[in-house]
């Protein structure tokens, strides 16, 4: 019984870590330092990756990159950016490709490669790992925002 008790504690303790260091975990949505763009609204974020615009606020081209298909950070991302789920995100570009009326965003494997993507473009947007920013990025937007963390 006190085996079981102290197995138990340990994987409380365990998993309260885990859920620490989840929530102070940021998505941030990246383009190049020189890009001319400083700030973005969810609003904005949402239309660029769903491709319902394809200019920055100031004209300027844009085109987003997204993290690869069934990533956890993708589907976060959409989930608070756009409000939408995996198989609504799947339904919503199924209609759109089967009409002819877009395609997805470009995918990259990781956050390190969208980086470096993004950061040689300024007409490049993509979203990252907050803890992969560095100075050949600058951050538009935080995901967490949107949740009041």
């Amino acid at each position: 019984m006190r085996i079981a008790r102290v197995v138990q504690c340990g994987l409380l303790a365990i998993a309260g870590g885990l859920c620490s260091t989840a929530a102070w975990s940021e998505i941030v949505v990246i383009v190049s330092a020189n890009a001319p763009v400083t700030a973005l609204s969810v609003a904005q974020v949402s239309d660029i990756f769903l491709c319902k615009t394809s200019n920055f606020p100031d004209g300027a081209a844009v085109v987003p990159i997204d993290q690869a298909d069934g990533s956890a950070i993708r589907q976060e991302f959409y989930a608070k950016a756009t409000g939408k789920s995996p198989e609504l995100l799947k339904a919503y570009w199924s209609k759109l490709i089967f009409t002819g009326q877009g395609e997805p965003p470009r995918e990259m494997a990781d956050s390190e490669k969208i980086k470096k993507l993004v950061a040689h473009n300024r007409n490049y947007i993509g979203y990252i790992d907050n803890s992969a920013v560095d100075a050949s990025v600058k951050t538009v937007f935080t995901v967490r925002q949107l949740i009041g963390r």
